[in-house]
């Protein structure tokens, strides 16, 4: 985080990511390796050390052996300049990222600014220990679009909230959350360099859409899960209350588990809303599952069908629909169950 904030991210010449190690809580000595992984680098490719971005994830507490990267230096730099397809090389650097990761995750949109044409691909990792404020998670977005630093911030901040800072594996926030977003220029596009500029319309679209299809992904391969749920609250008194809402629900250990259980177990939901204290109107409240509506004005739906219900539950996706009555605010959080394989890959990490 030192190196990366030195820099400032204005003119970014290499990216270095390593899996296995987090190279987190390692005091002096993991912050000498990551100097050192930097000045390397730099060396190799005729850039300042502050030019130099540098991405870990893996086990906390364990120090980066810088000697191994640099050791490949040659290789990689080789590999930049071979005949390889960039579909093939982002699939790569997918694949090399992963810790738990069951598959590499990767994304691309296309849009035009003033009739050129200009592409968007990210790649991310991440399966446990993901919760809002991205946790764990590596996410790198590359756009041959001419974007200003400035204006590339101000996106990345826009979106991070509603894609990556919106998903929940486990609700553990890791050490070591990393969103990089890069403008390379190549497309030959106009340059943009305000953040009010009206030509950013479609490709902030096109950006929202390749970071929320990462988030998707990120959930979809939760240590353990076979359910993807969509947690949405409205009718909450602001924003800030709805997206508390939707995380404590998204987040409950006993909701989840009654996912994995293919239970509808509605109660949950209800505690899950009311332990945090947010303004809820209780004789309001309404609780759905995909089209199928729990409970209603506070009290059990009149026309509950247990086995309608118990039959949605089954699908792989589960929607779950809060009303708690106090305002008009909404917030979506996108979360998974959590199962007995959760519990086993965790429990074997390290070893």
């Amino acid at each position: 985080r030192q190196l990366d904030s030195d820099g400032g991210g204005q003119d970014v010449r290499a990216l270095v990511v390593n899996a296995g190690c987090a190279n987190a809580f390692t005091g002096k000595a993991g912050a000498d390796a990551a100097r050192r992984t930097a000045s390397e680098v730099a060396k190799r490719f005729g850039c300042r050390q502050r030019d130099v971005m540098l991405a870990s994830t893996g086990v906390i507490g364990v120090v980066l052996d810088e000697r191994k990267i640099v050791a490949r230096m040659p290789d990689i730099e080789a590999g930049l300049d071979a005949d390889v397809h960039p579909t093939d090389q982002w699939a790569r650097a997918g694949q090399a990222i992963m810790t738990t990761d069951t598959f590499p995750k990767g994304s691309y949109a296309e849009c035009e600014i003033e009739g050129r044409k200009v592409r968007i691909a990210g790649i991310a990792k991440g399966s446990g220990m993901i919760a809002p404020d991205m946790a764990t998670m590596l996410g790198f977005i590359v756009t041959d679009a001419a974007i200003a630093p400035p204006v590339l911030r101000a996106l990345l901040g826009l979106h991070v909230r509603t894609t990556f800072n919106s998903v929940t594996v486990d609700g553990d926030t890791s050490t070591n959350d990393t969103c990089l977003l890069f403008a390379t220029g190549a497309s030959g596009a106009p340059r943009i360099g305000r953040v009010g500029d009206r030509r950013l319309k479609d490709f902030s679209a096109a950006l929202d859409k390749v970071m929320l299809d990462l988030a998707h992904q990120l959930v979809r391969d939760g240590e353990g899960a076979t359910k993807f749920v969509k947690v949405t609250v409205d009718g909450a008194a602001s924003p800030a209350s709805a997206r508390k809402l939707a995380k404590s629900i998204a987040d409950s250990p006993l909701v989840k588990t009654a996912l994995a259980g293919e239970d509808a177990n509605w109660g949950r939901v209800v505690m899950a809303v009311g332990k945090t204290e947010e303004p809820v109107d209780r004789d309001s409240l309404a609780i759905r599952f995909g089209p199928h509506v729990a409970a209603i004005d506070g009290a059990p739906a009149p026309n509950y069908d247990e086995a309608k219900m118990s039959a949605y539950m089954k699908n792989a996706e589960i929607d779950i629909t809060v009303d708690v009555g106090s305002g008009r605010a909404s917030a979506t959080v996108w979360t998974c169950d959590l199962t007995k394989r959760y519990v086993e890959i965790n429990g074997d990490y390290r070893s």
